[in-house]
Formats: structure tokens, C-alpha cells, sequence
């Protein structure tokens, strides 16, 4: 399974950002990320998939996400109408005001506590789920404020359940995610040509075989499923765009027509035609 490191980059003036209604039903987002996050979907069915938790909720969700901690998108194969708002944390939101001022020493709490993941009941949902889709609505301090008071209900909560018994341990060194930063950057820029391994390897600084091995360890995926897996995600979404077959084949870096077909039916179970006319119609 392929781990990425998302990129989430807050405005410079902001210790957090909101995400609205993110599309992802039809993209398996296996990822992590340093800043802490809090996820609320309502009006959905769908997997709950957190570090080593999986379980399933039911017409909706509320999950806080610490630092680091491999998750899946909420709404991975949703089909139904939902809302999502999604909110992500600075890794050092409010770290120095956290030390030095006690009426915040709740949140601290909380968010050590959120590295085990954290999941709420139905009473939590009900008293926050406006809340949270209203937070977009709001001026940026009015926003602040509010996510404050929101964090100080969580803690508070009674129905919280800890998704592990012990924190989820980052399973990266800051060399690794360094390493693996460069390493997607370097895809993301030059998945539309071919990808010579020694050109990645030597970025990398190490050997071909060293390279192999290493990519293979940290992700489960050999370099070249890798490549596949992310060409065949930026497929999916120009398909979603109403882009011909073909024109998405060579646009992604594939070499024939029918190499193409053949790993996008290997990676989602269906070949591209089929999979653009489900989702048209």
C-alpha cells in the first residue's frame, strides 16, 4: 500500500486551514501528513481507516487525527450526497501559548491524545457537525475562536473513543520524509515522460539496487507500481474531466494504448472506458 506525505500549505498569517467538500470518493488516498487533523462527514456510509483501526461508521463521522498518522480519505467509495469539511493543524499550533498559558492546558491534552486517532459518538456529532460546516462562513479570527471552543468540546467529550492503545508512533525518520518529499516532487514533475530509475536514484543518493530496495521498504510498492499508481490517479481525475481515452494515456506518461488499459483495470478494477461512463452517468 502506498503511503504519500500530503502537502498542506496554510496561508502564512493562519496555524490552521479548512478544506470544503473535498472530492475524493473515487481516489484511494492512503497518506499522512505533520499537521494534526480534524475530519467531520455527515450524510455518508463509509470506512473508517486510521494508523492499524479499521471499522465502518454510519451516516457520519468525527475523527481527530494526530500528527504523522497513516489515514485513508473518509470518503473513499461514497456514492450517496455528503458533506465534508476537513481541518488541518499546524504541527505547532499554538505550541508556545499551550506551555505558557493553563487555560489552554486542555488542548495540549487533547492533541497528545490525538495521537492514539480519536473517534466521537453521536452526542459529540450532533453538538459540533454545525459547527464545523459553519466554520467557513466566519471571518479568519472569528474562525480561530470558534476552532478553540470547538477543541475544548472535544475534550470534554464523553463519548470519545481512542482508536489505538498506544500513540502511533511516526514511522518515518526526518530523513525518510525528506527523502520521500524529494522523491514525490521529483514524480509529480516528470510522470508525463519516461522515469529512468538511476536519474531518481541519484537524487536519492543511493545506488540503483540500494534505491530499489529502499523505495520497496518504505512503501510497500516497487518504484515502478509506484509511478503506475500515481499516473493512473491523475488519469482517473482528467477522466473525471471528460478527456478522451487516448489523449489520457499519452498525457500520463504511458507508452501504448493498451499498457495503459491494462494497468488502469489492474489498479481500480475496471478499464478507463467503463469507469468514465459509471461516473458520467
Amino acid at each position: 500500500m502506498k503511503t504519500e506525505l500530503e502537502e498542506i500549505q496554510p496561508a502564512a498569517n493562519s496555524s490552521f486551514s479548512l478544506m470544503v467538500n473535498p472530492d475524493l470518493s473515487d481516489f484511494f488516498f492512503w497518506h499522512f501528513h505533520p499537521e494534526f487533523e480534524l475530519v467531520y462527514i455527515d450524510g455518508a456510509d463509509g470506512n473508517r481507516h486510521v494508523g492499524k483501526h479499521l471499522s465502518k461508521f454510519k451516516e457520519s463521522d468525527l475523527v481527530l487525527i494526530g500528527s504523522y498518522i497513516p489515514h485513508l480519505n473518509f470518503d473513499y467509495g461514497v456514492k450517496t450526497k455528503y458533506e465534508k469539511i476537513v481541518v488541518h493543524l499546524r504541527p505547532d499550533f499554538l505550541r508556545q501559548n499551550l506551555e505558557g498559558m493553563p487555560e489552554l492546558n486542555a488542548l495540549q491534552s487533547l492533541l497528545i491524545e490525538s495521537q492514539h486517532g480519536i473517534a466521537f459518538g453521536s452526542t459529540t456529532k450532533k453538538l459540533l457537525g454545525t459547527r464545523l460546516k459553519e466554520l467557513p462562513e466566519l471571518s479568519h479570527f472569528t474562525q480561530f475562536l470558534a476552532l478553540l471552543d470547538i477543541l475544548h468540546e472535544l475534550y470534554l467529550a464523553k463519548d470519545k473513543e481512542l482508536l489505538h492503545t498506544t500513540p502511533v508512533k511516526n514511522q518515518f525518520t526526518r530523513k525518510d520524509q525528506n527523502r520521500l518529499k524529494t522523491i514525490y516532487e521529483y514524480v509529480d514533475k516528470s510522470y508525463r515522460q519516461k522515469i529512468d530509475i538511476s536519474d531518481i536514484a541519484e537524487i536519492s543518493n543511493l545506488s540503483n539496487a540500494a534505491f530499489c530496495r529502499y523505495f520497496k521498504k518504505m512503501t510497500k510498492l516497487t518504484f515502478t507500481a509506484f509511478v503506475n499508481h500515481y499516473r493512473i490517479d491523475k488519469a482517473k481525475k482528467m477522466l473525471l474531466l471528460d478527456k478522451n481515452v487516448t489523449e489520457v494515456c499519452f498525457d500520463c506518461g504511458f507508452e501504448s494504448l493498451s499498457y495503459f488499459n491494462r494497468t488502469f483495470k489492474k489498479v481500480t478494477g475496471k478499464n478507463p472506458t467503463k469507469f468514465k461512463k459509471e461516473y458520467i452517468r
